[in-house]
């Protein structure tokens, strides 16, 4: 078969970073700032739920629970490179997913007026279990940086590589708020974003400055208890629950909906509370009848709680975000949203998100 890699030059990916002179630091040390794991410096890899729980609720979510999607190593330093060492359990592949989403990271930086992409640390297409890369820098002011781990990879150990002798510091804070937890599908997941950071709970967390958990299980998000009660201990500052899609059936939806509000509700009785719909109702034409009886479902949660008397729940028609002439240009396969996709889902979900810590 022939290959157009060698052709174009901008698809030749580099598997080593030359003989630039490096210096390694371990993430799990100071003064790096983990976010989005669970217990990063305790575990072997880079886990986001506890194992007990995540075998307590499914075999689905105690595989998947384990890679690394939402995952951010942040810093600053003066030196005029970044580089990384990486080294994983399992690497993420699939037909319709990018292999920079997968199993590649990205960096941004962090600055005064939020944070922007810089580049990707691109994985060379038959890698294995390991890689490392090198992003060279415009200069050697001290800046700070965000790197978001891979989507559908397991990470054992990511190691930053700098000038011998550079300034490493700590990250730009986040605001003083608790993270914001994303419960849900393959759409929270990050599942067909073209990268780490375009996946929409990453989107909303640059753009309000907001530390944030994702807890979204590609296909596996049931609403089950034992998941149920473990975030519902989770520190948050807002939740937002966004599983309708993995839901096996509308009844099965039905029976856990409410539910998972009341455990989650029962633990955080001032948190807002933010129930979200699928947004693909306009791109998946055969399924829209299903779509429309889950958002009945979701909506009769909503108005339940409204009716016990919570002001602090807060409904998302998903049908909303890709309500307009481009409707169905959001999508990479009729199901899971696009750049543009997760773009317009950050902007529904976030108003509502600055609205409310705003009050």
């Amino acid at each position: 078969m022939e290959s157009y890699i060698q052709i174009d030059k901008n698809m030749i990916v580099n598997t080593t970073i030359g003989d630039v002179e490096v210096a390694w630091h371990d993430v799990r040390n100071a003064p790096f700032s983990l976010h989005g794991f669970y217990a990063p410096h305790n575990e072997p890899f880079f886990r986001r739920v506890p194992a007990d729980v995540a075998a307590a609720t499914s075999p689905g979510v105690d595989k998947l629970s384990r890679e690394s999607a939402g995952g951010r190593v942040r810093f600053s330093t003066d030196s005029p490179f970044i580089a990384i060492r990486a080294k994983f359990l399992v690497v993420g592949r699939s037909s319709h997913l990018t292999l920079i989403s997968t199993s590649g990271f990205d960096l941004y930086v962090d600055g005064d007026f939020g944070s922007r992409y810089l580049q990707e640390f691109r994985m060379p297409f038959d890698m294995t279990d390991r890689y490392e890369q090198i992003v060279h820098l415009a200069g050697e002011k001290m800046t700070g940086y965000t790197i978001n781990f891979p989507v559908h990879a397991v990470v054992e150990r990511l190691e930053i590589g700098l000038k011998p002798g550079a300034t490493l510091g700590e990250a730009r804070p986040y605001r003083d708020l608790d993270p914001v937890i994303f419960y849900g599908s393959s759409i929270v997941h990050g599942t067909a974003a073209s990268r780490p950071g375009s996946i929409y709970p990453a989107v909303i967390s640059r753009a309000l400055n907001l530390d944030f958990r994702n807890i979204g299980f590609s296909g596996q998000a049931k609403g089950e208890p034992a998941i149920a009660r473990w975030i519902a201990t989770l520190p948050m500052s807002v939740f937002v629950c966004d599983y309708d899609h993995n839901a096996p059936t509308v009844e099965h939806l039905a029976a856990t909906h409410y539910a998972l509000y009341e455990t989650v509700r029962e633990k955080n009785p001032d948190v807002p509370y933010i129930m979200v719909t699928r947004p693909n109702y306009w791109t998946r034409p055969r399924m829209q009848e299903d779509t429309l009886a889950r958002r009945d479902v979701i909506l009769s949660s909503y108005l339940r709680a409204r009716g016990i008397g919570d002001r602090n729940v807060w409904f998302i028609d998903g049908m909303s975000f890709f309500a307009d002439p481009y409707q169905y240009e959001y999508s990479v396969d009729g199901v899971h949203p696009n750049d543009a996709g997760f773009l317009r889902m950050a902007d529904g979900i976030g108003t509502v998100i600055r609205h409310v810590l705003e009050r």
